[in-house]
């Protein structure tokens, strides 16, 4: 297997200490990497991922053109799930764990989660909802179904204690769909679940990122691991890494604006 030449990206220690402090206060640990365009074929190779085995999944975001939830830190999220149901989820980062309100941190649908990859890492706090079989989803990305009308109450509340004042739910613009394929699969010689999602956006840009979840008190041990085990593989661990959300929200941003000074 060919080998990268290049230099990893570390955290220094004061960012190490950070993170630290904050996975100690969460539910859970995600480690992720974004797999590069021209290593994406070989990977999935390597790591005996089987493309039919995938679950398809229709993403859609709701902000403002000039995205000003984005800016606040708050991103607004539904999804259609082939053969379940719909879900939502509200969610803000980044956040300290310990400033969450204990109602909100209690809260039986709220996760917060370290998100971690080479050279960075993010605590978010989301606050889940499950809308079941439907296409409730669907109706309100053709605007025939209030956005609000998809989340609940605990949900709203978290909503409108993060955005920005006077901006609600029904008057954002939907940004989406993104086509996506999931797969959850063990590979050999690596006793850990991990999840290949591949984001397939309207442009033709695609991003194949790669994960495994921990709890708090293994993220260390099992990003070493992860780690150890890719490089193993020749996956390439320190190429560019492109966030999901980001790269969907500003593709669509733009597309909005386009339409508007047409």
């Amino acid at each position: 297997m060919p080998r990268t030449t290049k230099q990893p990206r570390h955290l220094d220690d004061a960012q190490l200490v950070d993170m630290l402090g904050l996975m100690a206060h969460a539910d859970s640990v995600e480690l992720k990497l974004t797999v590069p365009d021209t290593q994406r074929r070989s990977t999935v190779a390597a790591l005996g991922m089987d493309p039919l085995e995938g679950q398809i999944r229709q993403v859609f975001f709701f902000d403002t053109p000039d995205l000003r939830l984005n800016k606040a830190g708050v991103v607004v999220r539904a999804r259609r799930v082939q053969g379940r149901g719909d879900d939502t989820v509200v969610k803000l980062r980044p956040i300290v764990p310990d400033e969450l309100p204990p109602t909100v941190r209690n809260a039986k649908t709220m996760v917060v989660e370290v998100d971690a990859m080479p050279g960075g890492y993010v605590c978010s706090a989301s606050f889940k909802g499950s809308l079941g079989p439907g296409n409730a989803v669907k109706e309100a990305a053709a605007g025939r179904r209030p956005i609000r009308k998809l989340y609940s109450k605990a949900q709203k509340a978290f909503y409108e204690a993060h955005a920005p004042e006077g901006l609600g739910l029904d008057d954002l613009s939907v940004l989406g769909p993104i086509n996506v394929v999931k797969l959850k699969f063990t590979p050999k010689e690596f006793n850990r679940r991990m999840v290949a999602e591949l984001w397939l956006y309207p442009d033709g840009e695609q991003i194949l990122e790669l994960s495994t979840k921990c709890p708090p008190a293994e993220g260390i041990q099992v990003a070493a691991e992860a780690r150890a085990f890719l490089a193993g593989q020749g996956v390439d661990l320190y190429g560019k890494q492109q966030t999901k959300t980001k790269t969907a929200l500003e593709f669509f941003s733009r597309n909005l604006t386009e339409m508007a000074s047409a």
